[in-house]
């Protein structure tokens, strides 16, 4: 494999944002806490220190959740490691997405796993795991429900609402058929088509079965798969949602934020709620709202006065489910974690949160940004070559490439720019001796020039289809080429799933993500055949 990296800052698909704090733009440094470095961890430690994990509690639910999957020696032994003070976390989280969704949920998982490997090499009297956060309390299923696969689009039909972690996974059933008829029977196939159906067969809900997956996907990395919708989790947390539903200062603080935000250039991220928990029961996750002194749960008859909705957060704080704005909050409320590591959109609402991590008390962890990919099999790296192109060629927008391609390969001169030139100054000199005859035809002369100018345009246009059509089959391949490793004018990553890669590669493909991500490097990763 060889390897090369393409700095963030040259690559259109990455917002102003995103490119700002992966290079360590000034106009962000107000929003978050610790510079991206190795070295600032022995910070973020002590810092962390402060903070009271339950480390009992945690420990206790891994356990219980761990008691239903086959896990890996590692996973366990870091299990039983977070029972001690020095032992600290490193986490990315995602929703339960169908077959794992789109391929930068694999990306994250490695970038966690390396950076927890990092530390512990850097801080050898502390250890370091590596977690991923399930968001199975998340509820917007069209989102999660499909993946592409092989130019098709694979479907999850379900009737089920609410949480799609509680969703049950008979209905997978159909598509599971679907899918062993798609993967055929090579080795590969059956290797990753025997842990899919293990686990969409064993569990009876969509969140165990994504843990379960997840987990033996990365069994041997030690990785720790944590579902965050636990009672016990809720109880702990229970005073927290007190206070955002009495105090509601969450949104003023996200408001302000944003707004710094702004100031320095940067559009907001995520909007905040007066009240930013969703109330669930059995197939139900709807928003809480406050009109007058009645807390309402919107499009049910679920009403409460306060003191009502207090108690039922006491009897039942598992009814209870933070929204995208305090859901950092739960987690590093629950863990012993130094450091955040996600994709652009992720890090900027976490650059929303400094300030209200201080209001609650409790440490802002560091942000680090996922490794993103671009992976070139071994034909595409050939016509890539054929086409005398580089990955880098292929970032500039599909026309703009063909243009620039046919001007690069035809003996022809295909620029009237001369022409155009001469035009403006015969034009210019018209112009000059139609002031000094009658001003009135200044504005005739400048229609006639841009009729002239348009007509040359057109013309221009002409002479590059007519040479286009001289390398139809080149043009063609360059489609096809840019719309593999930059589908719909988008990353590889939000677009393939894992299971191509599978079948291809195998377990090597995890291998070769394991030698290459590194969140502390900086640039699109690109691995090329």
């Amino acid at each position: 494999m060889h390897i090369h990296r393409i700095p963030y800052q040259q690559i259109p698909q990455f917002s102003n944002k995103d490119i700002a704090y992966a290079v360590g733009n000034p106009a962000l440094r107000p929003f978050y806490q610790y510079e991206v470095s190795i070295d600032a961890f022995e910070q973020v430690i002590e810092d962390k220190k402060k903070d009271y994990t339950d480390r009992q509690l945690l420990v206790s639910v891994l356990r219980e959740q761990y008691a239903y999957y086959d896990a890996g020696a590692l996973t366990l032994a870091n299990i039983e490691a977070l029972g001690a003070d020095s032992t600290f976390t490193v986490t990315t989280a995602h929703q339960p997405c169908l077959l794992t969704g789109p391929l930068y949920f694999i990306y994250k998982c490695f970038s966690t796993i390396n950076l927890a490997e990092s530390l512990n090499q850097a801080y050898p009297a502390y250890r370091f795991v590596p977690v991923f956060v399930l968001g199975s309390e998340d509820h917007d299923f069209e989102e999660i429900n499909h993946i592409q696969l092989f130019g098709k689009k694979l479907q999850w039909e379900n009737a089920e609402s609410g949480s799609c972690g509680k969703m049950n996974t008979d209905s997978l059933q159909p598509l599971l058929e679907s899918l062993a008829s798609i993967l055929g029977n090579s080795e590969n196939a059956q290797e990753i088509l025997g842990l899919i159906r293990q686990a969409y067969t064993v569990h009876d809900t969509f969140g165990a079965a994504t843990v379960h997956l997840v987990s033996k996907l990365f069994s041997e990395y030690g990785l720790i798969v944590l579902d965050m919708n636990h009672l016990a989790f809720k109880r702990k947390f229970e005073p927290l949602m007190r206070r955002e539903l009495l105090e509601q200062a969450s949104r003023g603080l996200i408001e302000a934020a944003a707004a710094g935000l702004e100031a320095a250039g940067f559009s907001g991220q995520a909007h905040a709620r007066e009240i930013n928990l969703f109330y669930m029961r059995e197939q139900l996750r709807e928003r809480i709202v406050q009109e007058g002194e009645i807390f309402k749960v919107l499009n049910t008859d679920y009403n409460f006065t306060r003191e009502q909705i207090l108690e039922e957060l006491a009897q039942h704080p598992d009814r209870f489910s933070p929204n995208v704005i305090i859901r950092p909050l739960f987690q590093e409320y629950i863990l012993p974690n130094l450091a955040y590591i996600g994709g652009g959109g992720e890090i900027a609402y976490w650059l929303e949160r400094k300030a209200q991590f201080a209001h609650f008390g409790i440490n802002f962890p560091m942000l680090i940004r996922r490794n993103s990919v671009c992976w070139i099999d071994k034909n595409t790296g050939k016509r890539l070559d054929k086409l005398g192109l580089q990955v880098e060629d292929l970032l500039e927008d599909t026309e703009s490439l063909i243009r620039r391609y046919v001007q690069e390969h035809t003996a022809a001169e295909l620029s009237l720019g001369e022409e155009k030139t001469a035009l403006d100054r015969v034009f210019l000199s018209i112009g000059q001796k139609a002031l000094k005859i009658d001003p009135t035809l200044e504005k005739a002369v400048l229609a006639e020039a841009a009729k002239q100018m348009k007509g040359l345009e057109q013309l221009e246009d002409r002479l590059l289809r007519a040479e286009k059509q001289r390398h139809e089959v080149e043009i063609n391949q360059l489609r096809a080429l840019r719309e593999k490793l930059f589908p719909g004018n988008g990353l590889q990553e939000r677009h393939d799933n894992l299971l191509p890669y599978f079948l291809a590669y195998g377990w090597d493909f995890f291998k070769t993500l394991k030698e290459h991500l590194h969140p502390l490097e900086s640039g699109l990763v690109v691995i090329s055949e």
